[in-house]
C-alpha cells in the first residue's frame, strides 16, 4: 500500500502521537524511528517495519530509494513540514522516517551462556540515559539489556536516538520489577548458568577492578537519583565503586555503566589473551 499525505489528518496524527505518547506507542505496539543509522540498523536486524514515510519534494538519495525499494511495508509521500515535524530535529527535514513494530518483552530474548553479560537499569528517569547505555551495552559486548521498574520508555525518540541505533543490534527488554528477572536467574541457575550479580555503587567496598567479571554476569545500575533499590541490593552478590580522584561525588547513571562495562570487556579481553598465549 502507498499514500500521499499533504496534511495533518488523521494518518499523521497517528504518527505524532507515537513520538508524544507513550499509551499510544504500547497500545499500537509500534514507535516511529528518525535517523539514517537506526533506520539502517532496524531494516539490517530484521525488525518488523510496518511503514516507511519519505519526504515528498527531494530527490531521495540511494539509499532512502534502496530502502522504499526492498523494504517491505507501507510507504507515504508526506509533504516536508510535516516530515519537518516528525523529524526531531530543528534545521533538518529528513528524507525517510519509520514505523517500527515493538518487539515482546520477553527475556527470553536475551542470549544465554558461559559468555553472557547483562545490564540492569533500575528505575532510569531519563530516556537519553536509557539510549547511551544502550549504545555502551553494544560497544562493550554486552548481550542484552533489562529496563526495570517504573522507568522512562525505552521506544521514546529520545532514547531511540541516543542509542545511534544500537537498540536494534541488543535485546532490550522491560521487566516490570526487579522479582521478574530474579525468576529469570534462578532458572538460568537451575540449567547450570551461574549468573552473578554486581551492582554499582558510590560506597561500595571494592573497586570495579576487583570483581572478577570474566564469569556470567548480571551488572545493575540504578536510578540516576535515587540508585538501586532495596530489593536489588539485597539480590546482589557484591556492591562495587568507580575510584574517582576529582570533585565530583559520582557519575552519571550511563557514564558509570559505560566505565563498569569497559572494565568487564578490559577483563574478558585480557583473559583471552591469556587463553591463546603459548605454553611451555
Amino acid at each position: 500500500m502507498s499514500g500521499r499525505v499533504s496534511g495533518r489528518n488523521a494518518r499523521f496524527q497517528q504518527w505524532e502521537a507515537l513520538l508524544h505518547n507513550r499509551t499510544k506507542r504500547q497500545r499500537r505496539g509500534e514507535f516511529l524511528v528518525q535517523g539514517v543509522r537506526p533506520i539502517a540498523m532496524a531494516v539490517e536486524h530484521g525488525w518488523q517495519i510496518r511503514e516507511l514515510l519519505y519526504d515528498a519534494d527531494v530527490q531521495l538519495s540511494g539509499w532512502a530509494r534502496r530502502a522504499l525499494d526492498t523494504v517491505r511495508a507501507e510507504r507515504y509521500a508526506v509533504a516536508p513540514d510535516l516530515m519537518h515535524e516528525l523529524g526531531g530535529k530543528a534545521d533538518t527535514v529528513p528524507e525517510l522516517l519509520a514505523v517500527v513494530a515493538l518487539p515482546e518483552d520477553d527475556l527470553g530474548r536475551i542470549p544465554v551462556g558461559p559468555t553472557m553479560l547483562t545490564v540492569v537499569f533500575d528505575r532510569p528517569t531519563s530516556p537519553g540515559n536509557i539510549g547511551t547505555l544502550i549504545r555502551s551495552a553494544d560497544a562493550f559486548g554486552a548481550s542484552g539489556v533489562i529496563v526495570t521498574g517504573h522507568a522512562a520508555d525505552v521506544y521514546d525518540p529520545k532514547a531511540v536516538r541516543a542509542s545511534t541505533g544500537s537498540l536494534f543490534a541488543l535485546p532490550v527488554v522491560r521487566a516490570p520489577a526487579h522479582q521478574a528477572v530474579l525468576s529469570w536467574v534462578a532458572g538460568l541457575h537451575a540449567g547450570g548458568v551461574r549468573l552473578g550479580i554486581v551492582g554499582a555503587d558510590e560506597h561500595a567496598p571494592v573497586d570495579a577492578a576487583g570483581y572478577d567479571f570474566t564469569r556470567p554476569t548480571l551488572i545493575l545500575i540504578g536510578n540516576e537519583t535515587s540508585g538501586l533499590s532495596v530489593g536489588w541490593r539485597a539480590a546482589c552478590d557484591q556492591l562495587v565503586r568507580i575510584p574517582m580522584s576529582g570533585a565530583a561525588s559520582s557519575l552519571n547513571a550511563a557514564a558509570a555503566a559505560t566505565v563498569v562495562l569497559y572494565e568487564s570487556a578490559r577483563q574478558r579481553s585480557a583473559a583471552a589473551s591469556r587463553q591463546h598465549q603459548p605454553t611451555g
